[in-house]
């Protein structure tokens, strides 16, 4: 047995028993999707079980009835449930906006190809300015991005022109300022002495050398296995911006120390 709520992700359920794959594609045809090996890793390390079915049109308990015959337990737990974000109507200065204050990025060849478009979406978003809106072109509605970036304050519609296209528009009210950048206070405080705490008790991995998105995939996926009494430690080549409001989401906490050009060390331990 393994208990799911509506924060696990559809790659921990896919881990624990991968015949869950077609037990979660016979919910909705927009699953289908999952079939694709690319589209698995990139999409089922963030997607939760609440995401999906946003994605699908469905419902959580869609999820735990299909997967109760599996072994999985559907836990009933106070606040287990996730709010998504969700704006139908067009947002009226949309309509208005002319070529200069929308930029437009469509990221399906890439995610064809295998490749993560998160650090180009970032890049994308740093570089506009005040009033523009980044338009997101994909084939899917890319719900895991919407919940990140509005946790760095980030507005955003979703248009679904038809099931193989889908616009999502971000945008930050007047007055707003991106903190994309920003992981708020100095994150090295106190790095050396929490190494000493959790010494002998530490898990230790290596991601440097991984291609987008398996940094964060990897990450995720230890520190679902991660024990309660011990602590990850990752050699990375970059500050993981993506990933920190997901550690806060954990109720995790983290300090990055930086090591040089291209190396970080970072050290991650519930809070």
């Amino acid at each position: 047995m393994f208990t799911i709520n509506a924060h696990t992700k559809i790659a921990t359920i896919l881990r624990q028993n991968p015949a869950a794959l077609d037990a979660i594609v016979s919910i909705s045809p927009k699953f289908e999707k999952l079939r694709n090996p690319l589209l698995r890793k990139l999409m089922a390390g963030r997607t939760s079980i609440a995401m999906a079915s946003k994605i699908g049109g469905c419902k959580s308990e869609d999820f735990f009835s299909k997967l109760a015959p599996l072994g999985f337990v559907r836990d009933y737990s106070p606040e287990t449930e996730q709010t998504i974000p969700l704006t139908t109507e067009k947002p009226s200065f949309l309509e208005k906006l002319n070529g200069d204050q929308l930029v437009e990025f469509d990221v399906r060849s890439l995610i064809a190809e295998g490749k993560d478009p998160l650090d180009l979406i970032l890049k994308k978003l740093k570089e506009c300015q005040p009033g523009q809106v980044l338009k997101i072109v994909n084939s899917f509605e890319p719900t895991p991005l919407v919940l990140l970036l509005q946790k760095q304050g980030y507005q955003s519609w979703v248009e679904q022109v038809d099931e193989e296209l889908v616009n999502t528009f971000f945008y930050k009210t007047t007055g707003e300022k991106s903190t994309l950048t920003s992981i708020g206070g100095n994150h090295a405080i106190g790095f050396e002495e929490i190494m000493q705490q959790y010494e002998g008790r530490l898990k230790t991995i290596d991601v440097r050398t991984l291609e987008m998105p398996l940094p964060m995939m990897t990450i995720l996926d230890e520190l679902d296995e991660l024990e309660k009494d011990r602590a990850l430690f990752v050699y990375h080549k970059r500050i993981p911006v993506f990933l920190l409001p997901e550690l806060k989401e954990r109720k995790m906490d983290f300090r990055i120390k930086e090591m040089g050009i291209n190396e970080f060390h970072i050290l991650i331990f519930r809070s």
